[in-house]
C-alpha cells in the first residue's frame, strides 16, 4: 500500500473560525453527540426487547424484523434528503431540535402500542423523527473542524451510536425484566424532550464556510439533483458509500437480532445480556470509533489513502472474529472473539463520514450526507434486520435448524464485511486524488 504521499491539511491554517465558535465547538460537539447517543437509544431498543414484544404480541422474526428495518427506514432514508436540503438553507440547529423532540414523543407512543399495526406506526413515527438530525449534525462539525480535525470530531460524535448501544441494552434488559417493555420506552424516550431544550438553549448555529458556492436560483430540487450527481461522479463517495452500506448491512442485523441471538442459542436471561452487551458496544466499540478516527487523521495526513485504508484493514481483522463468535459453542468463547471484533469493527464510523465530507461541495454537505444516509439506510437499515429476520424464519421452518437458526443467519450476513473491506480499500485511492483536487 505504499506510495507518495497526499497531505489533506493544506489549507488547514486558513479554515475561518469566530472566536466564539472556536470556544463554543467542543460543547456543541458534546452536545451534537448526545443527541446521537439518544436516537440510537430509541432506534436500537427494539432489539433487546424483541423477545418479549414478540410473546406478547405473537409475532414472527420476519413481522420484528419489517419493524425494526424495512418499515423505519423507508421514512427515515427519504424524508432525510429533503430535511437535509433545508438545512442547507436554514438553521440546522433547529431542525435538530424539532427532530429529537419528534422522535423522543413517538418513542413514549411505542409503549402504549396494543397491536402489531400500532407498534409499527409509532416506529415510523421514530423514523420521521430521525430523519431531521445526522445530515445536520455532519454540516454543523464540518463547518466548526478543519478538514485534518473531522475524522476524529465525526469520530467523537459517532460514540453516540456506541453509547446509545450500550445505554439501549442495558436499560432496556433491566427494565423490560422489572417492569415490561413498555415502561423501556417510556424511560428512554422522555429524556430526550429535555436534551432538545437544552440543544435550542446552549448550542451555537455556526457560520456556513464559503456559502458562496451555492448556485445563484438554485432551489430544492436542482439541489437534491445536483448532490445526486455529485456522488455519482465522485468515485471517493461512492466507494465510501458502498462500504458503509455493506458495513451497516451487518450492523443493524446484529443489533436488533444480537440480544435475542444470545438468549435463545446460549440461555442467557435478558437482563444480563445488557450487562454483557452493553459494556462491549460503549466501551469496546467506542474505543475503536476513537482509534479508528485517530489513526485515520494520524496516518492520512501523510498519506490521505489511509484515511480509508485504516478502515478496510478494520474490517479485515474484525471479520473473522465476529464469524468465530456466532459460531462458537461456549458461550465466553464467543465473548472472547467479540471483544476484538467490535473495536476493530467499529474503526470505520469516523472516517468513512469524514471522507463524504471532505470531498463534497460546502455548500451542500448537508444534502450529500442526507443521500449518503439515505442508500445507507434505506438499504442496509430497511434489509438488514428484515433479511436476518426472514432467514432465520426459514433456516427454523424450512430446514429445521430450530434455535440455532438466528446463529447462521448472523453468521451468513457477516461474510459482508469482506465486501466492504475491499470498498474501503479502492475508496483510499480515489480519495487521495480528490481530496488533493479539492
Amino acid at each position: 500500500m505504499a506510495g507518495p504521499a497526499s497531505p489533506v491539511e493544506a489549507g488547514a491554517n486558513a479554515f475561518p473560525l469566530s472566536d466564539d465558535i472556536r470556544k463554543r465547538r467542543n460543547y456543541a460537539l458534546l452536545m451534537l453527540m448526545l443527541v446521537y447517543m439518544s436516537s440510537h437509544i430509541d432506534r436500537g431498543i427494539v432489539g433487546i426487547l424483541a423477545e418479549p414484544i414478540k410473546k406478547d404480541l405473537n409475532l414472527n422474526d420476519t413481522q420484528i424484523g419489517i419493524m425494526s428495518g424495512l418499515a423505519f427506514a423507508l421514512f427515515y432514508a427519504t424524508l432525510g434528503i429533503p430535511l437535509a436540503v433545508l438545512a442547507d438553507r436554514t438553521n440546522r440547529r433547529n431542525i435538530i431540535v424539532v427532530a429529537l423532540t419528534t422522535w423522543s414523543a413517538m418513542t413514549v407512543v411505542c409503549g402504549l402500542a396494543q397491536n402489531y399495526v400500532q407498534l409499527l406506526l409509532a416506529r415510523i413515527g421514530v423514523g420521521i423523527g430521525e430523519a431531521g438530525s445526522s445530515p445536520q449534525s455532519h454540516s454543523m462539525i464540518s463547518d466548526m473542524y478543519a478538514p485534518h480535525e473531522r475524522a476524529r470530531a465525526l469520530g467523537f460524535y459517532s460514540l453516540g451510536v456506541t453509547f446509545g448501544g450500550m445505554i439501549g441494552v442495558l436499560v432496556g434488559g433491566y427494565v423490560s425484566v422489572h417492569w415490561g417493555w413498555r415502561t423501556a420506552f417510556f424511560i428512554v424516550g422522555a429524556p430526550g424532550i429535555v436534551l432538545a431544550i437544552l440543544v435550542y438553549l446552549t448550542v451555537p448555529e455556526p457560520p456556513r464556510l464559503n456559502r458562496s458556492a451555492r448556485p445563484e436560483g438554485a432551489n430544492a430540487w436542482k439541489e437534491m439533483g445536483a448532490g445526486f450527481s455529485f456522488i455519482w461522479t465522485s468515485a471517493a463517495c461512492r466507494h465510501v458509500i458502498a462500504g458503509l452500506t455493506l458495513t451497516a448491512f451487518v450492523g443493524y442485523g446484529a443489533g436488533f437480532f444480537g440480544p435475542a441471538f444470545l438468549e435463545r442459542t446460549h440461555g442467557i436471561p435478558r437482563d444480563q445480556i445488557g450487562l454483557i452487551l452493553g459494556p462491549i458496544a460503549g466501551l469496546i466499540a467506542g474505543a475503536g470509533v476513537i482509534a479508528g478516527g485517530y489513526f485515520a487523521d494520524k496516518w492520512g495526513k501523510a498519506d490521505a489513502r489511509w484515511t480509508a485504508w485504516v478502515v478496510a484493514w478494520g474490517k479485515v481483522i474484525a471479520f473473522p472474529l465476529i464469524l468465530a463468535y456466532y459460531l462458537a459453542s461456549d458461550f465466553w468463547v464467543a465473548i472472547a472473539f467479540l471483544l476484538p471484533g467490535s473495536f476493530f469493527g467499529a474503526f470505520y464510523l469516523g472516517p468513512a463520514f469524514a471522507m463524504v465530507q471532505s470531498v463534497s461541495p460546502p455548500a451542500m454537505r448537508a444534502t450529500t450526507a442526507a443521500i449518503s444516509l439515505f442508500i445507507l439506510n434505506l438499504v442496509a437499515l430497511g434489509l438488514g434486520p428484515t433479511f436476518v429476520g426472514i432467514a432465520s424464519d426459514v433456516l427454523n421452518k424450512q430446514f429445521g435448524f430450530g434455535t440455532d437458526s438466528l446463529r447462521y443467519a448472523l453468521a451468513g450476513a457477516s461474510l459482508l464485511n469482506l465486501w466492504a473491506a475491499a470498498h474501503f480499500y479502492w475508496a483510499g485511492h480515489a480519495y487521495a486524488k480528490e481530496v488533493r483536487a479539492s
